[in-house]
Order: C-alpha cells, then sequence, then structure tokens
C-alpha cells in the first residue's frame, strides 16, 4: 500500500490520530531520514485538506481536534476572536494561534486548554481576497496597509506588483499568496491620493466590493426595455388610470416605486398600495436579474446612489412618474374604523400618478397650510382621509404591541460641495407612508401564506433570554422600571418601556440599546413573524426598483395568480438562495452606508472645531463617554480628559463612577469639539459643564 494513503488512514481510524510525525514514526519503527519523509507526506495531505494540524505538529480529523466551524472577528494588534457557527461560546486567539488566518475568514478552529482560549486549524475561506489601504514603498517593493484595521497584517507588495503605485496612494491589493504570516499581494487599482475626501469615499465602496458601473451587455438589456411600449402589458390588467392616485417621497428621490390610493367606502376605507411591476422588465435568468441579484439592493450615500438596476429602469420605465401610465401590481385593502383588514386582494394593474407629492407637501397640506391646500385642491380631502386612516392604523399597531424602531439617525445632506446635518424630523407624511406600506407588506404575505407558495418573508425573532435580560438590568441601572420577563418577553413589554420614556432624555438612548437587544431582521423561507411590528407575517413587497426580495415575490405572486400548483414547485428551492443572498447583501450595504455617513459627518464636525454645543451621553466605556448632539452626531469624550478624578467603569451599570463626578446614560453635557480622527471617522468632545 502506498504510504501516505496508509498514514492518512492510519490516523482516520484513530491508531495515528493526534500524534506527532515522530511519534508516528516510533510506532512504524523508522529511522530520522524515513522520519522526514514522514513528516512532509503528513504536511502534503493537511495542504490538500485531508488532515489537519495544530500548534505542536499534531495531525487528525476535525472531528478528533474537536474542531469546529466559523469566522474570525480580527484585532488590529495581531490577536482574534473565533466566532463558531453553531452558536456556542467565543474564543480568544492570541497572536500565535491566528496561524494565517485574518479578519472575515471562515475557518476551523479548536479549544485549548480548560479557558476559553482557541486556535486556528485550517482556513476553509478567505474573508478578503482584495484589500484597501495606503501604499508605502520600501526597498524591495512595498506595503499596503489596510484601511480595515483588523485585519491586523499589512500586505507585501513585490517590487514588479507595484503598477506605478507611488508613496501614499490609496490602493487596491489583490492577495495572491500567504507567506509565513504576511499576504503579498499586487497593485489592481490606484484609487487616488490618501485623505482626499473623495477618494477615502471611494476607498470604502471599494472596500465593501459595491460595483458603480454595470456592464455593457446589463446596459444595453436595460435600454432595450425602457423603449418598450409602456402599455405593452396592459392586456389583463385592472386598469386604475382614473383614480386619484399620488406618490410620496423625498425631494431627491428619482426612483419611484410606490403609489397609493385611499377612498372611503361607507364606514370603512379603501387603501391601495401601488407598487411598479419591475418583473415585467426584469425576466428571470436575463442579465439584468443576474446583475440585480449580485447587489442585492440599491445602496445610498450622501453624494450617490448606487443603484440595484440600470437607471434606464430605476428613474424611467419602472419609475413611477408624473402623469405617466406604469405598469404595477397593487394591494388593494379594505380596512374597518379599527385598523383590521376586513378584505384583500393583489392584482396586476396600470396606474398614471396624479402628483409626484413630497413629504413637504403632504405634511403642510396634513396642517393646514392654506398655500399647500390652495396649490393642491384635489388632495385635500384625499389627505385628510390617508392622515385619519394612519391615526387608525397606528393606535391597532399599538393595541397589538408593535415597538417604535424609528431611531433618530444622521440626515446627511451634500449639496454643491458642501455638507449639512439638520435636525430629525418625523413628520405625518413619513407616518402615512409607512404604516400604509406596513400593511400592504402584511397583507401579501397573509395572502401567500394562505396559499402554501414557497415566498421570501421578512422576519424579526424575539430576542434571546440572555438579551433580553442585559436588556432589563440596563433599563434598572437608566432609572426605569422594567416589569417583563427575559425569558419570555413579547413586543408589548418593550412599547410599554418606551411609552413611560417618551418624554425623557433617555427615550432615543433606550431605543437604540433596545434595538440593540434585539435579533437582526433577515429575509428567510420560513415564515417565524416579526417581533418589532408584532406581526404574525410580514415580507417586503413594496420597493422592487430597489431591493431584489421585492423582485422576486413580485414574480412568485403573479406566477401564483395564474397557476398555484407550478408556482409551488417552481420556487421551492429559489426561495432559500434569495434570502440567503438579499440578507447579506443588505448588511453589507448598511455596513457601507454607516461608514460613508461616518466619513461626511468627520469633515462636517471639523469645520465645527471650537464651537459648544448641548449634548446628551449615549454610550459609557472605560475609555470615555460618547456624547449625541440633537441632530444624531456622536463624539467621544476621552476619560483621560474628563474632571481629574479616579474613575471605575461598572460594565453592567454603564456607569463612569469617580469620587467626585459620575457619568451615566442620559446624562446632559454641554460639550466643545475638540478635534476629528479621520483613521477612525470619529469626532472627539470636550466636557464643558455638566448640566
Amino acid at each position: 500500500m502506498n504510504v501516505k494513503k496508509l498514514l492518512l488512514e492510519k490516523i482516520k481510524d484513530g491508531s495515528f490520530a493526534l500524534l506527532n510525525a515522530e511519534q508516528i514514526a516510533q510506532k512504524l519503527k523508522l529511522g530520522r531520514r524515513e522520519t522526514f519523509a514522514i513528516r512532509e507526506m503528513l504536511f502534503s495531505l493537511v495542504r490538500e485538506g485531508e488532515l489537519l494540524a495544530d500548534g505542536r505538529d499534531r495531525f487528525g480529523t476535525a472531528e478528533q481536534f474537536g474542531a469546529k466551524r466559523g469566522k474570525i472577528a480580527g484585532n488590529e494588534r495581531g490577536f482574534g476572536f473565533f466566532i463558531p457557527d453553531d452558536g456556542s461560546g467565543d474564543l480568544f486567539l492570541p497572536r500565535r494561534a491566528m496561524k494565517n488566518a485574518l479578519h472575515g475568514d471562515d475557518v476551523l478552529c479548536r479549544k485549548t486548554g480548560n479557558g476559553d482560549e482557541g486556535e486556528v486549524l485550517a482556513v476553509l475561506a478567505r474573508g478578503y481576497n482584495e484589500i484597501v489601504g495606503e501604499f508605502t514603498r520600501g526597498r524591495r517593493g512595498g506595503f499596503v496597509r489596510p484601511d480595515e484595521r483588523r485585519l491586523g497584517e499589512d500586505v507585501f507588495i513585490p517590487q514588479n506588483k507595484i503598477n506605478s503605485a507611488s508613496n501614499g496612494a490609496k490602493v487596491v491589493a489583490r492577495i495572491t499568496a500567504y507567506d509565513g504570516r504576511m499576504p503579498v499581494g499586487e497593485i489592481v487599482e490606484i484609487i487616488g491620493k490618501s485623505g482626499d475626501f473623495l477618494t477615502e469615499e471611494l476607498a470604502l465602496i471599494r472596500a465593501h466590493d459595491l460595483k458603480e458601473n454595470f456592464p455593457e451587455e446589463v446596459l444595453a438589456e436595460g435600454e432595450k426595455q425602457r423603449m418598450r411600449d409602456p402599455l405593452g402589458g396592459i392586456g389583463g390588467r385592472l386598469d386604475l388610470r382614473g383614480k386619484l392616485i399620488i406618490t410620496v417621497d423625498g425631494e431627491d428621490t428619482r426612483d419611484i416605486d410606490d403609489a397609493i390610493s385611499v377612498e372611503k367606502r361607507g364606514e370603512n376605507f379603501e387603501l391601495g398600495v401601488h407598487i411598479a411591476d419591475v418583473s415585467h422588465y426584469v425576466q428571470q435568468g436575463s442579465a439584468l436579474d443576474r446583475e440585480a441579484f449580485a447587489r442585492g439592493t440599491s445602496v445610498y450615500f450622501p453624494d450617490r446612489v448606487l443603484p440595484m438596476l440600470p437607471p434606464s429602469l430605476s428613474n424611467d420605465i419602472c419609475s413611477l412618474n408624473e402623469g405617466v401610465p406604469r405598469l404595477t401590481l397593487s394591494c388593494i385593502m379594505t380596512v374597518d374604523r379599527r385598523g383590521k383588514v376586513v378584505g384583500k386582494k393583489i392584482v396586476p394593474s396600470v396606474v398614471c400618478s396624479r402628483h409626484r407629492m413630497t413629504y413637504t407637501d403632504v405634511t403642510a397640506i396634513a396642517e393646514g397650510d392654506p398655500a399647500a391646500r390652495t396649490r393642491y385642491p384635489d388632495l385635500v380631502e384625499f389627505v385628510e382621509r390617508a392622515t385619519e386612516l394612519t391615526r387608525i392604523l397606528m393606535a391597532a399597531r399599538k393595541r397589538r404591541g408593535g415597538v417604535d424602531m424609528d431611531v433618530s439617525e444622521a440626515k446627511i445632506l451634500y449639496e454643491n460641495g458642501k455638507i449639512s446635518i439638520p435636525e430629525h424630523q418625523r413628520t405625518i407624511s413619513h407616518d402615512i407612508i409607512e404604516q400604509f406600506m406596513v400593511l400592504a407588506n402584511e397583507s401579501v404575505a397573509s395572502i401567500m401564506t394562505e396559499k402554501k407558495i414557497p415566498f421570501v418573508y421578512r422576519v424579526h425573532e424575539k430576542p434571546s433570554a440572555e438579551k433580553a435580560f442585559a436588556f432589563r438590568e440596563f433599563l434598572k441601572e437608566a432609572g426605569a422600571s422594567p416589569k417583563f420577563d427575559p425569558s419570555d418577553v413579547s413586543p408589548r413589554d418593550y412599547q410599554k418601556v418606551l411609552g413611560e420614556l417618551e418624554d425623557s432624555p433617555l427615550y432615543s438612548v433606550v431605543n437604540r440599546v433596545m434595538l440593540r437587544s434585539m435579533m437582526k431582521a433577515v429575509y428567510s423561507p420560513d415564515n417565524i413573524g416579526h417581533f418589532g411590528l408584532a406581526s404574525e407575517c410580514y415580507c417586503h413587497f413594496t420597493s422592487p426598483i430597489r431591493r431584489f426580495p421585492d423582485l422576486c415575490i413580485h414574480r412568485i405572486i403573479k406566477d401564483a395568480l395564474k397557476e398555484e400548483t407550478s408556482a409551488r414547485e417552481k420556487y421551492q428551492r429559489i426561495v432559500e438562495s434569495v434570502s440567503v443572498r438579499s440578507s447579506a447583501c443588505e448588511r453589507n450595504a448598511a455596513e457601507a452606508e454607516r461608514d460613508v455617513d461616518a466619513l461626511y459627518i468627520t469633515a462636517y464636525m471639523q469645520e465645527r472645531i471650537g464651537e459648544e454645543y448641548e449634548a446628551t451621553v449615549s454610550g459609557v466605556t472605560s475609555f470615555g463617554l460618547f456624547a449625541e448632539l440633537s441632530n444624531t452626531v456622536e463624539g467621544l469624550i476621552p476619560v483621560e480628559t474628563l474632571p481629574n478624578d479616579s474613575y471605575e467603569y461598572i460594565e453592567e451599570r454603564f456607569l463612569l463612577r469617580g469620587t467626585k463626578h459620575s457619568f451615566r446614560l442620559g446624562q446632559r453635557l454641554k460639550v466643545k469639539v475638540v478635534g476629528v480622527d479621520w483613521g477612525a471617522r470619529r469626532t472627539q468632545f470636550s466636557l464643558e459643564k455638566i448640566l
């Protein structure tokens, strides 16, 4: 028998399991020269993925080592943490135990010793194939220091792979090999000069692997669809062009995919939510469809949008522009005075938006502004009906226990090279659109659930007992009186907490901590309900121009309306892959938007160094306080700049306690902007006064 094969069999059957080469050679009664050959064969089996080796060069299978699969969360100082896929406890990985694993890698890892320490046994998949960072020249090549500091290691660039990058350039490096601990790569793109604002923004877009441009094939197909007759697919559709239907969006919105109609039917309301029928133009399996699936979602930055679909569709043929007939999918609901949906249907339709309204204009009409009512006389009664129905729906959701998930976030505006961050405003027009869209999403999901058609649901699990317990302890320390049971928390429990703090400076802080205590909402083929909305059945139906799951379920709905049996067979496997891919794309897009927003906020606050503001303590750590301004901009007050005292950080109480001064969440302060940290994209405050 081949010696290498024999070694593999003996290790797998346990005879040589978890032995090193010398111990195996002893069992085989081999000399020093043969031992060296055995060692080479064993490491060859490791490289081929047949075996694993630990830090003591012992060999075995994943099962024999007790190895688990999971992800690496790195640290810029070289160590990391192993986060197992099975949800068991994380393991600390000292630098020596990381092997050549980097932040974001999928690995096999085992626990070592009795503590919570582990070691990487094998890298299964790399989290990063390309690295964005700053290039520095050396004598025999150069190095790229990753912007993602958690990667921990610079990338070495050989002289012949620099590709004209200059010292201090922001670049994209493709990793080509791992030489010991340091990755080796080549420069594939020079973005610009490091430190330049727009270069830094583009670097963040590259770091999240987002696409700015569409392939020629996709653009050509989009243009072909744009040239189609907008009424070419009207046959068999419900014609709603004679109804008063409007769109309501922000002033700068260009892709308009939802419109509304509201009528009275005796004591009831007939609410129509009309959504662009994107699936009519984006055929399953087409170049447009493949690109949309890869992108998963549109991504929004202060100065640009990276759309899921080309502008020929997103801004033109699919957009519900004023005065233009458009193909739609309508969810028409009959709602009684208690906010209960007593009738619902989904129909392919054609609409013609009467007005392209903004949130500002609708709010003005609702609040009785004479100029707005004179400008839109045909909408006065419409807006009054919509407002009345919205109040009814909000009251019904409150009775059900729906949680207010509207956390104030900085709205960053970028016009003519200037950044502004106005105060966060929530108006009745925002409530109208939110309530109508949520009701349509629930109604569509319930119809498809009743039909037992494979579907892509939007689900939100209830918080784990551990997270709910931690949230309850936080509330106690913050001065609230929570009465819920962490082992069986309900949406109504969280709603009561927020209701009791509605006029307190703690409200926004508690709301944010509450959301962090919840699970993340994701897409799933399994309907487990939506905790935050207190909804038994929910989906995303209303934005097919900018979200792939919405586009997917439009196809499912239309096929199910024609033939339910074939739809069940066709979509059984598709909904799983769409759910997984869409959830991943959504997470990446949200992280990219947060990173870019932080960059803009840093630039905005740099212009305000020396200015003073009132703020609320929004975070307490061992290294200082985070304080939030009224426009939601947050900054750090380092602990060493606080009044001279001996401070103790009490984590479970969110408290920084000193002998003279103590700081806790919700406390009011006056702060001064003293600097910005471009690397961390963070503003630094100094404490001027405790209010």
